[in-house]
């Protein structure tokens, strides 16, 4: 799963010239011990139906012995699709994937005949900007907000039942939107069947059943093969790629696992759509993710500086005795 020339498999702008690192230090993302990965990784579940996110949570935790997994963004028991987990010491990147964008395979029913034309006509009315108050069962405040609608995508229509995809921006009610469409319409509707296809770096080509999860489980602990297993439990770099991104040199790794924040100097390239107060992955030249942070410049800002404090506030993932404390060699000598 992870992109052969990861962590460059986007255009990065470089601050040097000079990409060294050492092999002894760190790990190969693509090598981690697989008992490693259980605590630190990342499944991309295709959730049941009839089975809560946070019931699959509490089952995914109970059944590998976590004490914690956190979901990306929450399903409603009779929904089925995309709800990926991140395991235990990977758990600050689900809140990354709260605030990415979504994609739903729909299937409305009209509460009258319409033609498709029509249904056509008005789908297209709700892409962009909408005024959207979350319905009366929701996890959020009930007040007007505004989000948006990317693209609906008429696919067919059977009588009474219309099939779309929706690619929207985090917060959409599908639910909601079905009606909204349906009162347009003059016929009013209701949605019968969602589905997640997409949510952060994640598609649903790649996900994985709970079946496929104890499978491979039981096959690791009974018979020692791990191959299956690695397949469901990706490592936690598959988790952000859809995240800006800066690669920093080795000499940052451990300041930053120790509670600094980064500088320029620390940079060896970095995405060039960061902007301020973007939430990032910093990663080791090897593709390690050290840590999720803040920006304080924009791309802009550190492509012209040669100095200066790059994030505001950092969460670290990495372990801190992978890389050595070099600026303690450096006070020594």
């Amino acid at each position: 799963m992870l992109p052969e020339n990861f962590p460059f498999e986007v255009e990065l702008e470089y601050k040097t010239r000079k990409i060294e690192t050492n092999p002894k230090w760190g790990e190969n993302p693509r090598n981690r011990p697989i008992e490693k990965l259980i605590h630190f990784g990342v499944i991309p579940l295709d959730k049941p139906p009839n089975l809560g996110s946070h019931e699959t949570a509490a089952f995914v935790a109970k059944f590998l012995g976590l004490k914690r997994v956190g979901h990306g963004g929450t399903l409603d028991p009779h929904v089925t699709g995309l709800l990926p987990l991140a395991l235990e010491r990977a758990t600050p990147i689900a809140s990354t994937w709260l605030t990415s964008d979504k994609m739903y395979v729909v299937i409305m029913r009209l509460h009258d005949d319409v033609p498709s034309e029509k249904v056509k006509k008005v789908l297209k009315m709700f892409e962009g900007k909408i005024y959207q108050r979350p319905p009366l069962r929701s996890a959020v405040v009930r007040k007007t907000r505004v989000r948006t609608v990317y693209k609906l995508e008429f696919l067919e229509q059977e009588d009474h039942d219309v099939l779309f995809i929706a690619h929207v921006q985090h917060g959409v009610y599908i639910r909601k939107l079905v009606v909204d469409i349906g009162d347009v319409l003059g016929c009013g509707a209701h949605m019968i069947e969602l589905r997640r296809i997409k949510t952060g770096p994640f598609i649903e080509k790649y996900a994985k059943t709970l079946h496929d999860l104890v499978d491979a489980y039981t096959l690791w602990k009974e018979e020692g093969i791990e191959d299956e297993l690695r397949q469901v439990i990706l490592p936690p770099e598959c988790g952000i790629l859809h995240l800006p991104r800066i690669i920093i040199n080795d000499g940052a790794v451990a300041a930053i696992c120790y509670g600094a924040q980064l500088y320029v100097p620390g940079i060896v390239a970095f995405s060039p759509n960061i902007r301020k107060n973007d939430i990032v992955a910093i990663l080791t030249i090897k593709g390690e993710i050290v840590a999720l942070a803040t920006t304080a410049m924009d791309a802009d800002e550190i492509k012209k500086s040669s100095r200066g404090q790059v994030t505001s506030k950092t969460r670290v993932l990495m372990e801190r005795n992978l890389y050595p404390r070099l600026w303690k060699t450096a006070k020594k000598t």
